[in-house]
């Protein structure tokens, strides 16, 4: 199960259901439908409260491709992991719709279930139990064949190389490996589609990492993969595309290349300052090495074309002016640099998180 809403004591305003006929996001993927395993259109959760309503998720529409890392970013309370409780069927859209490979999501339910895989962000395996056991009667749950179940959790486990660890309590897990576990168990049906919410969360680098090494493996096995992280880095290395969510709504869906050309073209140069002067502003925004000035929390913010040729001039019309800068940083734009020239936010901003998963299954 994926971990729940805030919204508990708020009152699911799914019956009054309105299906909207499946339409492209402009800019979206050209293409027949069949080359699409997921389409989206008009999707929008609501929770009524006895003193307000929250819109979870509006108005959200996104075609998927068969075969790719997708990539769902934004801050925590974004609305990500409320969006994947619709496509994984555990919550009922309040308008909208959206097919999974050729099963539309309110009338085929059951269907859907069967070509799916959950990684949700709480950890869901029995630390009593070996890793055998875990995948064993996870296997089980979701009819994989009685006959063909050994040999499938051999499969997975040399996968992940925990297969010596076979019948060792899951309790004696790093976190890292917890994690890879979970992920395969819940690939072991092979579905076409698997979804994997924040799947490393609360891990340490290095288990990082080999997470990532799994889900590219799992990737080449033609399954489709649905990401949501708040981590830029993680987004960067393994989607094809990414979408931003904010505030419920998609605010920008491309490849990494593209977003990234969203911002003002060049490096990034920082500067720490004590108070904002227009003098220097004026100066430093006719220098015309500069393509953009603009002031965040007690810092410049320069946008130029070959940065470290163009900071002597930066550094001469603060000491023309006598005022101090505090630092000084050069470096290329990041995607979390595009959600902030979007949004205004950075990833850690949320204001109303979506529940923290619990520690059970993270790295101590």
């Amino acid at each position: 199960m994926l971990p729940e809403t805030p919204h508990d004591n708020m009152v699911d305003s799914s019956e009054e259901q309105v299906l909207l006929p499946v339409r492209h996001l402009p800019g979206s993927l050209s293409g027949e439908p069949a080359d699409y395993i997921i389409r989206i259109s008009q999707l929008t959760k609501v929770f009524a409260g006895k003193t307000k309503t929250i819109r979870a998720v509006e108005d959200v529409t996104f075609d998927v491709r068969r075969g790719e890392i997708f990539g769902l970013l934004g801050p925590n309370g974004a609305g990500k992991s409320t969006l994947i409780r619709m496509l994984t069927t555990l919550l009922k859209p309040t308008s909208g719709t959206a097919f999974l490979n050729e099963y539309e999501l309110q009338r085929d339910p059951e269907k859907i279930r069967m070509i799916i895989g959950v990684c949700s962000q709480n950890s869901t395996l029995d630390l009593e139990l070996s890793a055998y056991d875990n995948l064993e009667f996870y296997g089980a749950l979701v009819n994989v064949d009685a006959r063909a179940l050994d040999a499938r959790i051999r499969e997975i486990l040399a996968m992940t190389g925990l297969s010596d660890l076979a019948h060792a309590r899951v309790g004696t897990f790093s976190g890292g490996m917890r994690r890879k576990l979970e992920i395969v168990r819940a690939f072991i049906h092979r579905p076409l589609i698997l979804f994997l919410d924040e799947p490393t969360i609360g891990l340490d680098p290095e288990a990082r990492r080999e997470v990532w090494q799994q889900i590219a493996r799992l990737n080449k096995e033609d399954t489709t993969i649905i990401l949501t992280t708040h981590y830029m880095d993680e987004a960067e290395r393994l989607c094809d595309r990414i979408a931003f969510v904010d505030r419920g709504r998609l605010v920008a869906l491309d490849t990494l290349e593209n977003l990234k050309r969203m911002l003002p073209e060049g490096d990034l140069i920082e500067i720490g300052i004590d108070e904002v002067d227009d003098h220097v502003l004026a100066a430093l925004r006719q220098n015309a090495q500069v393509n953009s000035v603009t002031v965040k929390e007690g810092r410049l913010v320069i946008t130029a074309m070959n940065g470290s040729r163009v900071l002597p001039g930066i550094v001469a019309v603060f000491e023309a002016s006598s005022r101090l800068m505090t630092s000084i940083s050069i470096r290329s734009p990041s995607l979390e640099d595009v959600f902030i020239h979007l949004t205004g936010t950075g990833l850690d901003d949320g204001k109303s998180p979506e529940t923290k998963p619990s520690r059970r299954g993270q790295s101590p």
